[in-house]
């Protein structure tokens, strides 16, 4: 004899033969577990020893009478009731097999990435094993001395925080422009309601389930209304998402709709009914996984242009506009706490205002990159090149890697540039440490001397300095 579940303190069944005999059993709510079938179905065995059995009778204690009292029985045969426990293993493995891999897998990325939906994903997939575990009745055999009661109400409890979760997920799922305002507070309000049902049914559930049941089930239609808010908002709002969220969440909200009036009493009960939040909820969980990976794509193409922007503006920071050199301040955070002694070679181009006053100050702009591109392209890797401020420029870097300044002069003055004009440089040229700032103050001061002294012997020239001693 095979029957559904239901809320009771005792039950008791009886078979009577048509020879007269009786055989039966009497449970308290802790035996009820015990008759626990997959599917969470009651099931009693007679063995009619050869005389067909005429009757079943019932006796019910405690009933809670929430859905009746006696629910889908029928008398089936061991090959039947076998069928049924293997059919439902594989539905109940596969279920809680995609919840554990996708808890697991989500919660790492979670880990990783530090989204908040994907933590609120994660807590919806622990309550469904969890009901899973409950609602499959493998629950009362792992813990055989735990009362039938307390397995359903588990199922109650883990309902209401997986619909918190779930609420959850879709307030954290869109992009923050979508849902700001009322519909984000409606979401966190429905959030609070469901997870406050979880806590008054653990608290108040073995003494006022009648009542609690029936405030479960009218508080599950808020979650449908609230979801179709939110979704009428990202359709208007044109969220990138909205398609998505659509296609995972439509099978689980129809459930909702389809057992909140089962639960009311305006729906006979079915097999699938009773089970259809296993399969609506493994849609949901392939969905939601798709609209997840998608999510994260989504995400991470958003992160990459960041860093790509941020690193443009840190190079736009670190560079002068006109030559695409380091400007001063890159060169000098680079420069200083060097290892070991550095070269200084410092630039400036001859008659630089004259250059101005003929050609003009595009004319003067031209004379300046081509000075840097020249610069660059006898610049080894290792050594910073930088223009410091109007026509003075720099190179620095270890005295082996720098170039020649007789190289340099030399092509300084063979560029071509704009009417035919030919440019000349004095170079200023010193050797020391570099090791903090008064080192760099130093170094420039006689570099800068150096260069100053070079310009007054005539220009076109590079003066050296003796090098700075270094510090014992």
């Amino acid at each position: 004899m095979r029957q559904v579940s239901l809320w009771q303190d005792s039950l008791a069944v009886f078979a009577v033969a048509a020879d007269g005999r009786i055989r039966g059993s009497i449970d308290d709510n802790v035996g009820i577990g015990h008759h626990v079938q997959l599917g969470a179905i009651v099931e009693h065995r007679f063995v009619p020893d050869g005389v067909p059995i005429d009757r079943v009778l019932w006796r019910v204690g405690g009933s809670a009478n929430m859905r009746g009292i006696v629910v889908g029985a029928r008398v089936t045969g061991d090959a039947e009731s076998q069928r049924s426990n293997m059919l439902l293993a594989a539905l109940y493995a596969g279920f809680i097999g995609l919840c554990a891999g996708l808890l697991f897998y989500n919660f790492a990325l979670w880990r990783v990435l530090h989204h908040d939906f994907q933590l609120a994903y994660c807590g919806l997939l622990a309550c469904l094993l969890v009901y899973a575990l409950s609602s499959s009745g493998i629950m009362a055999w792992l813990l055989p001395e735990l009362s039938n009661n307390r397995r359903i109400l588990t199922s109650y409890v883990v309902l209401s925080w997986g619909m918190a979760s779930a609420l959850a997920f879709c307030a954290c799922f869109f992009e923050r422009r979508i849902l700001d305002g009322w519909p984000l507070r409606l979401l966190h309000m429905v959030t609070a309601i469901f997870g406050m049902l979880g806590v008054l049914l653990i608290a108040v559930g073995p003494i006022a389930m009648p009542i609690l049941d029936r405030i479960f089930s009218l508080t599950m239609f808020v979650a449908p209304g609230s979801v179709a808010l939110v979704v009428w908002r990202t359709w208007r709002r044109r969220s990138d998402f909205l398609w998505l969220f659509a296609l995972s969440w439509a099978s689980p909200m129809v459930m909702l709709v389809v057992r909140s009036l089962y639960n009311l009493n305006l729906l006979d009960w079915s097999f699938w009914i009773d089970n259809s939040t296993l399969v609506a909820m493994s849609i949901e969980t392939l969905m939601a996984s798709i609209a997840i990976a998608y999510r994260i794509r989504v995400l991470s193409r958003e992160r990459d242009e960041a860093v790509r922007q941020e690193a443009i503006s840190r190079e736009l920071a670190d560079t002068d506009p006109l030559t695409g050199l380091l400007n001063r301040r890159a060169f000098l955070s680079r420069a200083i706490a060097a290892q070991g002694p550095r070269t200084l070679m410092l630039f400036d181009i001859d008659h630089f205002k004259q250059v101005n006053d003929t050609i003009g100050h595009d004319g003067g702009d031209e004379v300046l990159r081509q000075f840097a591109r020249t610069l660059r392209f006898h610049a080894p890797p290792g050594v910073l090149v930088a223009r410091m401020g109007g026509e003075e420029f720099a190179l620095l870097g270890p005295e082996a890697a720098m170039p020649d300044p007789d190289v340099l002069l030399a092509n300084v003055r063979a560029q071509r540039l704009p009417y035919d004009l030919r440019v000349t440089s004095s170079i200023g040229i010193c050797h020391g440490p570099l090791a903090d700032e008064n080192d760099w103050k130093r170094l420039y001061r006689l570099a800068d001397k150096t260069l100053f002294e070079a310009k007054a012997a005539g220009r076109d020239r590079a003066g050296r300095a003796a090098p700075l001693p270094l510090a014992a």
